[in-house]
């Protein structure tokens, strides 16, 4: 049975910072890709950052230089790094994990708030 769960959400002011955590067990971690998405309050969901199992990484325009993503195989775990928040960051953060060989092969989290005030 795969699992993510998420966990580090929360409510912060505008230019705090939160990190997000991702663990995942049923799957061979090391040849997932892995990402976090948002959506926020009536939009659809967007791509935060990935990682790929040989962790080239990928951000989003609106996150560059705020926030970093990281992956720790050993732990199977997938972190998101995230300073200087905005309240357009405010969402719902999902994790990813998707399989390099079979890209069908995809699994969700059940997501975590995340909540900037201004």
């Amino acid at each position: 049975q795969v699992q993510l769960v998420e966990s580090g959400g929360g409510l912060v002011q505008a230019g705090g910072s939160l990190r997000l955590s991702c663990g995942a067990s049923g799957i061979n971690f090391s040849i997932y890709n892995m990402g976090w998405y948002r959506q926020g309050p009536g939009k659809q969901r967007e791509l935060v950052a990935d990682i790929t199992s040989g962790s080239g990484t990928n951000y989003a325009d609106s996150v560059k230089g705020r926030f970093t993503i990281s992956r720790d195989n050993a732990k199977n775990t997938v972190s998101l790094q995230m300073n200087n928040l905005k309240p357009e960051d405010t969402a719902v953060y999902y994790c990813n994990a998707q399989n390099k060989y079979i890209r069908t092969r995809a699994y969700w989290g059940q997501g975590t708030q995340v909540t900037v005030s201004s």
